[in-house]
């Protein structure tokens, strides 16, 4: 786990420290790619980089919609990606992404959600398959000094593992985290865990494909998530 340096920051935007009441989710837990931050579209150019370089299938643009209503395992199958390869090609992506880090931006409203859910006295951490140096590097960029720890999945699908650390540190029951994602591999990691899943419209996997798996909440704006957050039903 990794503290991101949320105090010294916030005193140079001049934030006053607030106290954290009691809330109906004690956690607040963050996807990164595709929730908070916009990596689509660099991540779409990474990918049919890398088409070349290991022989892949490239995504044309006008199969990325389809590409929405695939879950991860169908994706890494329509592109012809044999599993074996997935780490290696995954660690090349994470390489590429933190060379055009200054060009991701985050999702259009989703800074003044996290800041006014940490004013409120929210525990906000980042759950994701990027590299810690990536979001780190974003979060500074940024100037997004609100979450208490940025954890990593080393592996695509070993989210549900690194969750039962994050509640073991944290020392938090599954009832008092919600996760909030946008891929259908966020909703099984949470379901598999107990966690009660936002799922998120504006990221990787569409309305249809994570409406499907029957998360607790669908959230088609950032905005809405603070009708979630105090939530429990």
């Amino acid at each position: 786990m990794t503290d991101f340096p949320i105090n010294d920051l916030s005193r140079h935007r001049g934030e006053k420290s607030v106290s954290v009441s009691a809330k109906a989710h004690e956690l607040l837990l963050f996807d990164f790619d595709g929730t908070v931050a916009d990596t689509r579209t660099v991540a779409h150019r990474i990918l049919n980089d890398m088409s070349k370089e290991f022989g892949f299938r490239e995504l044309p643009e006008d199969q990325l919609e389809a590409a929405r209503g695939m879950s991860t395992r169908q994706f890494i199958a329509h592109l012809g990606i044999s599993s074996w390869r997935v780490p290696m090609i995954a660690k090349r992506g994470l390489q590429l992404l933190h060379e055009r880090i200054d060009q991701i931006n985050p999702i259009h409203g989703m800074p003044e959600i996290i800041a006014t859910l940490h004013g409120q006295g929210h525990r906000i951490g980042i759950l994701t398959s990027n590299s810690e140096a990536n979001v780190a590097a974003f979060l500074t960029r940024h100037q997004l000094p609100y979450f208490h720890f940025i954890r990593t999945s080393s592996k695509l699908f070993g989210k549900a593992r690194e969750i039962k650390r994050i509640l073991k540190a944290e020392k938090v029951m599954p009832s008092d985290v919600l996760y909030i994602g946008d891929e259908t591999r966020d909703i099984d990691a949470a379901k598999e865990t107990g966690l009660r899943i936002a799922a998120v419209t504006w990221g990787y996997n569409s309305a249809e494909a994570l409406g499907s798996m029957d998360p607790h909440h669908m959230v088609s704006s950032p905005g809405e998530l603070l009708e979630i957050v105090g939530k429990k039903s």
